[in-house]
């Protein structure tokens, strides 16, 4: 389980013993507003763990005031993607290595990345190369921008990792991009808007409970319903798939957006 503190992160593992004695649950320090601390977390997660099967990627701050990380980019364009792609990057290997598993069924190794409905307040282009940390844009834009940019990381994962056609025999790595459902969580808390928006929110009967947003990422990471077919695909609440903006579908951008990120981290060293 990674986390920032080791404080929230025993509280929420206290929690889950709490109610499955058994459970088998390790904290992994990491600061997603830290590019180096995502590097050495995946690199302790390796050291500690030979093989990987499953990823979620569901860490995200929303419409949250402009800022920029140490590393220089903003803080949403880091926190929901630029991170999770990073961490996805030095596990890869490790995903790999698990497929050569004997015995290991297809579909046993997975990546989901939890993304959002709310990827339709994107730039109209998307991904806005020209202004990556959309200075020009606002709250909304930039959140937009890096939840679409969490539906075209997985989709080029499918692209290059999965195996082509719907041969149920051959392994690979299955993906999907989920939408948790709007949630009453601390998310809504850190957002610039007006306290009184989410009151109100809460008191129409707008969220759904803590718990329910995480069976979109169960169903898609470990759910055996969850077939080769569905890999690729995006799911909203029910686990139901649903066609994402067009922006989000574009998989020629998938890959421009894939080679961004792999120059920008290589050129900071981040890949070495």
């Amino acid at each position: 389980m990674g986390a920032r503190t080791p404080e929230k992160a025993t509280a929420a593992i206290d929690k889950i013993r709490a109610e499955a004695p058994n459970a088998d649950v390790h904290f992994l320090q990491m600061d997603l507003m830290n590019l180096q601390s995502v590097v050495a977390a995946a690199n302790l997660l390796k050291a500690k763990e030979s093989k990987i099967h499953g990823l979620v990627n569901n860490a995200g701050i929303m419409a949250t005031p402009f800022a920029l990380s140490p590393d220089g980019f903003e803080a949403q364009w880091q926190t929901n993607y630029l991170s999770h792609w990073l961490l996805m990057w030095h596990l890869l290997d490790s995903l790999l290595k698990s497929l050569e598993q004997d015995g290991l069924a297809p579909g046993a190794v997975r990546v989901v990345n939890v993304t959002s409905d709310g990827h339709n307040f994107a730039p109209n282009v998307g991904i806005d190369f020209k202004d990556i940390n959309q200075e020009k844009g606002g709250l909304w834009s930039r959140y937009g921008m890096s939840k679409v940019g969490n539906i075209l990381h997985a989709k080029q994962l499918n692209k290059l990792f999965r195996p082509h056609g719907t041969d149920t025999e051959r392994k690979g790595i299955w993906t999907a991009s989920v939408h948790p459902g709007h949630l009453d969580t601390n998310i809504n808390r850190q957002t610039a808007f007006p306290k009184f928006v989410n009151t109100l929110l809460k008191a129409v009967g707008a969220y759904s409970h803590a718990r329910e947003g995480s069976y979109n990422s169960v169903f898609a990471v470990a759910w055996p319903d969850f077939k080769i077919t569905d890999s690729d695909e995006y799911f909203v609440p029910g686990q139901k798939r649903k066609q994402p903006n067009k922006v989000a579908r574009d998989m020629e951008l998938a890959g421009r957006l894939w080679q961004w990120t792999e120059d920008a981290m290589r050129m900071r060293k981040f890949l070495e």
